[in-house]
């Protein structure tokens, strides 16, 4: 009997994870690698469209995601000027279209957790955290990865390796491709906190809010507990620094900002970090590939990154069972001739136009882009066709008519 396919997976975030155990369920020797000691349990990505939901399903995860997670049918546009809801989207309009027409807010290291433990049930599937790539060689047969962990270096051979070790990813660099793009001038400021702005002011679990003077995101998660909590994210003033930003005086107004009725006390976390527009200019070098935020970043407004990502990971697993089975007409590059250009084509331009959308400060363009989100709303036609484009339905399916 022939030896297992190996492949090695760099990054136990939810896309290394997926990616994972994919591999595994299809039959492949699996070796997932973390670099740090534990998951990170920061509040990140949490947004998982109708389009990953169908991925998360054929995983074998969906039903728990669901139970940990919050089902959202809706999101809605509001004006902070005028503090009046401008438009309101209903993924139900899907429902012809998929098997989850609406949203679930679970946070990606709920994902990642669950992903690992069932990754525990194939008995040719590994998982090491404080496991580092510190090096990474290849031929035309395999592929050697020099782990280090525990003080110790060990060289781990495999047939590809998969790189899903984040934003600053190791094998990126390891294999010398540029991340082209741009950061932002201004930083996101992400607070969490307790307050309920459903009961309070009429918001549901997904808002986005724009405003002439600044504009803000704001949704709901399960939180750990289960109980529920709010994220806000707000836009950071390039003169203001991290410690001014994050302060009582500044959390407080930004928060009141939304709600008069916020409470500085309710607030249970506080982040602050820089925002991309870059994406790799290879996402494959030989039998090595990257994926998620290894190989694009981008602004998190659409909840679209984690999303991608995920694809990334499905693509990327399709491609080596097809090049596991030999097919004749078959060549690796297909993983980046879908994903990329895709990527390029829906993420990077849908990211960066939802963005504009909120910041819009000129009054007549303001009015313009409100009157547009009203127009898509009465038209239930335009709306699905939005919606399909938002929920990255378009992008999967277009993907299959990439060669």
């Amino acid at each position: 009997m022939a030896k297992p396919t190996h492949v090695l997976v760099a990054g136990a975030g939810p896309v290394g994870v997926i990616a994972a155990l994919a591999c595994a369920q299809k039959g492949f020797k699996v070796t997932l690698l973390e670099a740090e000691r534990v998951i990170d349990e920061n509040p990140r990505a949490a947004t998982t469209h109708p389009s990953t939901l169908e991925f998360i399903a054929q995983v074998g995860l969906i039903d728990e995601f669901v139970a940990q997670g919050l089902v959202a049918r809706y999101f809605q546009f509001w004006d902070r000027d005028t503090q009046i809801r401008v438009a309101q989207f209903d993924h139900d309009l899907l429902r012809d279209e998929t098997a989850y027409p609406y949203v679930v807010q679970t946070e990606q290291h709920k994902l990642a957790r669950m992903g690992i433990a069932r990754l525990a049930d194939y008995p040719d599937a590994t998982f090491r955290f404080n496991a580092r790539v510190a090096a990474v060689s290849q031929n035309d047969s395999g592929v050697c990865v020099t782990v280090e962990q525990d003080g110790e270096a060990a060289v781990l051979a495999a047939d590809y390796l998969i790189g899903a070790d984040g934003g600053r990813s190791t094998v990126r660099k390891f294999l010398d491709i540029a991340f082209e793009g741009y950061t932002f001038a201004e930083r996101f400021t992400v607070l969490t906190t307790l307050h309920d702005f459903e009961k309070s002011r009429g918001f549901c679990f997904r808002n986005y809010l724009a405003g002439s003077e600044a504009w803000a995101n704001l949704f709901k998660v399960a939180g750990d507990d289960m109980r529920g909590r709010w994220r806000a994210v707000f836009p950071t003033r390039e003169s203001e620094s991290d410690e001014q930003a994050l302060a009582d005086d500044a959390v407080r107004a930004r928060l009141t900002g939304i709600d008069p009725a916020c409470r500085l006390e309710d607030v249970v976390h506080r982040n602050i970090y820089n925002v991309h527009q870059r994406v790799a200019a290879k996402f494959r070098v030989g039998r090595v590939f990257i994926a998620g935020d290894a190989s694009h970043l981008n602004n998190p407004i659409g909840g679209l990154g984690l999303n991608c990502g995920i694809h990334d990971a499905m693509e990327l697993v399709a491609t080596l069972e097809a090049a596991r089975a030999g097919a004749a007409d078959f060549d690796l590059d297909r993983y980046e001739r879908r994903r990329r250009s895709l990527n390029i084509e829906f993420i990077q331009e849908q990211t960066i136009n939802n963005k504009k959308r909120l910041e819009e400060k000129d009054p007549a363009a303001r009015r313009q882009r409100m009157d547009e989100l009203r127009a898509l709303e009465a038209d239930p036609v335009r709306q699905k066709a939005f919606l399909m484009r938002s929920s990255l339905i378009a992008s999967v399916r277009q993907a299959r008519t990439i060669a």
